[in-house]
């Protein structure tokens, strides 16, 4: 049911080599009227959402409030050694939510987001 989400960011340069670092990806920035926008890699995969990072003055990061995403991932273990090298800091290791279901973590991106990550592994 996700469509689409979009993740506040303070320094749009800083967050983009965050989560390019992170997740490996390349994220292409573009001002759209005001709006600065760091596109994720579109997901082809039917069910999968995509988003962007963005930078504009009514958007403001935060690691307590809002809605909390979740990064699928191999292994949450891969990203977790990754982030404080990229600036961000894990707030939540990988814990099992259940046999079945998998493993999550917590993180702080370098803008000040909680993010998080789940994997099967």
């Amino acid at each position: 049911m996700i469509g689409w989400f979009e993740i506040p960011v303070k320094d749009m340069e800083r967050a983009q080599r965050f989560y390019e670092t992170v997740f490996k990806v390349s994220i292409k920035v573009q001002n759209l009227g005001g709006f600065l926008y760091g596109w994720f890699p579109p997901e082809t995969a039917e069910g999968n959402a995509t988003g962007a990072l963005i930078n504009y003055e009514a958007y403001t990061p935060s690691k307590t409030d809002g809605v909390l995403i979740y990064f699928s991932s191999e292994d949450v273990s891969n990203e977790l050694e990754i982030i404080p090298k990229a600036g961000g800091t894990v707030v939540q290791g990988k814990t099992q939510i259940s046999p079945e279901t998998g493993y999550m973590a917590v993180f702080i991106d370098c803008e000040g987001n909680r993010i998080a990550l789940f994997s099967r592994n």
